[in-house]
């Protein structure tokens, strides 16, 4: 079984899982140490910059530039 945990590793390298696990007994695992704090979901950015960057796209100008990308009918 492979499974990702997301977790918080403090200054004395303790590992604190953000989640409880239950295991049937001790398994290894590999820890990856990230940069920063988690980024938010970039899914919501998208979402929330939607309605803005709809005016760009939803122009005559811009269907007739990716018009070549359209199938023939």
């Amino acid at each position: 079984m492979i499974r990702t945990v997301e977790a918080v590793i403090d200054e004395q390298g303790n590992v604190h899982l953000l989640e409880h696990i239950r295991l049937p007994a001790a398994r290894r695992a590999l820890v990856t140490i990230l940069e920063d704090e988690p980024i938010t979901h970039a899914h919501e950015t998208a979402l929330l910059s939607e309605r803005a960057l709809a005016e760009d796209w939803n122009r005559p100008e811009e269907d007739a530039a990716w018009s070549y990308l359209q199938p023939a009918p």
